[in-house]
This record gives C-alpha cells, structure tokens and sequence, in this order.
C-alpha cells in the first residue's frame, strides 16, 4: 500500500502555500525527493547517459494539481524547474547542472473520454505505448505517434509527433484539440487550459504545443484529441537487410528517396507504407530496411523500387500481425543504456553527389568502426504535408524524407571520438549551407550544436531550422505565458528581446 504524501516529505514545511483554481480543492503536496534519498539516483538518471542532473530536489508529481504545487514551490525558492516525463531526451534539457528542481510526471498518467470537451484526455506523464493500448481497446481508436512504446506524450506531442501512422493520418499535434499547462507570471503559478476554438482566448498557448517543443512555456500536464483515426486491424512487418559487401550504398539511399518524394503526397495508397532505412556503420556488416504497411501489396513494388541497380539481392522477411501487437513489441528504452550525440533534419530536394560521398566515406571509415553509428532515412510526408504550414507550429510540410544520424558508446573517455566523427559527418553533408540542413529539422530530435558558432557557419539561427516563419509567432506566445523565462533550455523558444544564436 502507497504511504501518504505527507509521510514521505522531507521538507514538507517549508513548502509554500499552493493556489488552486475556482472551483476545485486545493492540491495535494507531490512527494519531494532530496540528495541523500535512496530513490533520488534512480529519479536523476533516466535518459542520454551522456547528462546526470544533480538538482537540490525531485518532485514526484502524481496529478495534475501536484503539478502545479512544485512548480510553484520551486518559483517560490527560486530554483530553476525542469520536466520529466518519459525521459527520452537527446540533449541536456532536464539533465542540466542549472537545473535546481526536477518535476518527475512519469506517474501523471491516465486514458479518459472527456465528456465536456468532446476528446480524449490523456496525461502528460502517460507513455506512447499505453496511450495506444488504451485508446484502441477501449475506444477502437489510436493517434499517429512515435514508434517507441516507452516515450512519454509530455514533450512527444509538443514537438509535433511523428510516427509510423503519420503518413495516413498526419502528426499526432494535428488532432489536438486542447492543453493543459502549468504557467508561471509574476512569481505565480497557475493553470490554463487552451483549445483550438478560434474565440478561445488562450488559442495561441494551445497552437504553441502543436510543435513549438517542450520546455518552453510550462508544464504541460494533459493533452486533449479529437477525431482520432482507426488503425488498421492488421500490419505486415518487414525487413531487408543487403550486406555492406558489393552494396552500392549510394544507390539504395537514391531510389529510397526517390520513392519518398514521388509518393509524398497526401492522399496516395503508398502512404499506407512506413520505411526507416538504416544506413548503419561499415563494422555493422549489413544495411536493413524496416517497414510496416497496412493492408495488401505495396511490399514488392517498393523493395523493387530500392533494390534497382545496387549489387546485392536482400534478404527478406515480413510477418503480420495484430495492429495493437505489433505496434507494442516496438524497440522502448534501450538509448538509456548508452551515452548518444543525434542529429536530423528534413529532405525535400535531393541530396547532391557530394553529401552522399560524405555519408559513405563516413559510414565506411576504418578509422571509426562502430556498429552502433549509423545514418537513417525515414518515409515522411503524406498527410503530414496536408497540413498549412501556420496551421500549426510545425512549419515543415514539405518534406518527403527525415533523416535522423545517431551514435552511440559507452566509455565517457571516448566522448570526443564518437562527438568528433557525427559532427564530421554532420557538418560535412552541409558544408555548402554552413553546417545545417537547408530543409530545417524536427525539434524532438533537438541538437544543441545548431546553436554552437563552432558547427552552425550558415550565419542562419537555430531557430530559423526549426520553426521557419512560426518563430516571431512562438515568441509571442512565450512573452504571455512565461515572460520571466522560468522554463527554458538551450533550445528553448526565447523571449523577444533574446537573440536566438
């Protein structure tokens, strides 16, 4: 049996008064976590093994009232907050040595029909994975997210929400209809919930998590959806793996992006088809494509598409299943174990021979044999290009490809080797535009080094890669809502007056 709040606070007096909202009972005290306790290791270390915080306190918020209380508690002692819901993080963000008060949501979780709004309420701290057992059988109905099972909504949906069902039915912020966030002014914390509704005076806060990134402008603490699509009652896994040896790797990346932009559109059969080509690291052995399409065909026509013209014959295998089951044997936490740098960014044009000959010359290098290094290609597009650019904060709805470049290692003494060679490569493919993707980048796979002088040459801010045109409107919201800048990170929306590089 769980022991009472109270019981288990070691501060609990010098906690401040909490405000409630019209209308409901004050909150209870979150549970608060201090140095010295046995749980404290286990709250701090849960994401990139590259970042440990050492906060002065974790408070473990269970509701969304406790929420509010530790945020407000952490104002009141004038500690820096941070959020933490799945804890998948790539950078810094929450594991930050200026972070002084880390608020735990990974037990704010919960499905539910909200009769009042008309939606589904799920909360902040409430993984992809059970977010999807519970809305299909309950409701028979999903949402188009990430793929890994154990990644929290908090910031997935903030960041815009991409998945292998966003071809058919577009970004998982593209059916949210309202938010929950704890926001902070003038040393107050409060909550405010914001729709989509045009008369809703809080519209912007709600348009500002439809992919604007978490940590920005408070603690988001429930999501609202509505019109949330029907998977499909079955998928076919797929697999094509073509050994390095006698493999034109240059060639396969071509035809998998030449297939990603002739069938970007919305609307199309082939957007039933979810790809990810991973373009692993020589020392790996074999380059594989992982796939999922939804109902008959499409398989062999697009293996064809790729295999043309490229040494080697794959080897293939494919199983169906259960929607719900094979979407929930999905890889979760395994980047927890390992100490990562990543990087992405958007394809709509296609790469020059020059960025392909990096990649390969990387990817081949003697000098860096990593099986855990690789470069992957993702199908995007579809009905996430169905989508107005300022209808949301993700301005990116042109894209047919994502591409997402990845190492990882172990040894914290080989830091600078493994961050050396992506950053090389990284660098190299976008040497012609000063070291950055000229068709921007999906902020839920954040890279600080877009930020750093030392890597972004391109004269173009961080800001500009992410959001594009959405960012003057971003600050403005950032401006209302949090305006001392409480909830901020490297790559947070900044204050007007801020420059953003």
């Amino acid at each position: 049996m769980r022991l009472r709040r109270r019981e288990l606070m070691t501060a609990a007096a010098a906690a401040p008064a909490v405000l409630a909202l019209p209308g409901r009972a004050v909150p209870p005290d979150p549970v608060r976590v201090t140095p010295g306790d046995p749980r404290y290791a286990g709250l701090v270390r849960r994401g990139n093994r590259r970042f440990t915080g050492s906060p002065d306190e974790v408070w473990v918020a269970d509701t969304p009232g406790e929420v509010l209380a530790a945020v407000q508690a952490a104002v009141t002692a004038g500690r820096r907050p941070a959020v933490r819901s799945g804890g998948h993080g790539f950078e810094d963000f929450v594991d930050n040595p200026d972070v002084r008060s880390l608020i735990d949501i990974s037990g704010l979780t919960g499905v539910t029909y909200d009769e009042r709004l008309g939606a589904y309420a799920v909360l902040a701290g409430t993984t992809l994975g059970e977010t999807y057992r519970r809305l299909y059988l309950d409701w028979g109905v999903t949402l188009p997210g990430g793929s890994c099972p154990g990644v929290g909504t908090g910031g997935h949906v903030a960041g815009g929400g991409y998945g292998p069902l966003s071809r058919m039915h577009g970004l998982m912020a593209d059916h949210l209809y309202a938010v929950e966030v704890v926001v902070v002014a003038d040393g107050r914390a409060r909550t405010v919930v914001a729709t989509r509704e045009p008369a809703d005076p809080h519209r912007d806060l709600w348009w500002a998590h439809t992919g604007g990134g978490g940590g920005s402008f408070g603690a988001v603490t429930r999501y609202w959806f509505r019109d949330p699509p029907r998977p499909p009652a079955s998928v076919t896994n797929f697999d094509a793996t073509w050994s390095w040896d006698g493999l034109d790797l240059v060639r396969l990346a071509r035809n998998f992006t030449d297939w990603c932009r002739r069938y970007d559109r919305p609307g199309l059969p082939q957007s039933r088809l979810y790809a990810e080509l991973l373009l692993t690291n020589r020392a790996a052995g074999a380059v594989t494509v992982h796939g999922r399409v939804a109902g008959a065909g499409l398989i062999d026509d697009f293996l064809g598409s790729l295999t043309a013209g490229v040494g080697v014959t794959p080897q293939v295998t494919r199983e169906t299943l259960p929607w719900l089951q094979a979407t929930l044997r999905d890889p979760g936490d395994d980047g927890k174990r390992w100490r990562l740098k990543t990087k992405a960014a958007y394809v709509r044009r296609p790469l020059s021979d020059e960025q392909w000959a990096v990649a390969c010359r990387s990817l081949s290098d003697p000098g860096y044999p990593n099986p855990a290094a690789s470069m992957s290609l993702n199908t995007y597009g579809g009905a996430v290009n169905a989508v107005a650019p300022s209808a949301t904060a993700v301005a990116r709805r042109d894209a047919a490809v994502l591409m997402f470049f990845l190492t990882a290692w172990s040894d914290p003494a080989e830091d600078a080797r493994h961050l050396g060679w992506i950053r090389s490569l990284y660098h190299g493919m976008y040497a012609a535009s000063g070291g950055i993707p000229v068709d921007g980048s999906y902020i839920n796979y954040p890279d600080a080094d877009l930020a750093d002088p030392r890597w972004n040459t391109s004269g173009r801010g961080w800001a500009e890669i992410y959001y594009g045109g959405n960012y003057a409107r971003l600050q403005r919201v950032k401006r209302r809502y949090d305006p001392e800048d409480v909830f901020r990170h490297r790559l947070s929306v900044r204050p007007v007056s801020a420059p953003v590089s």
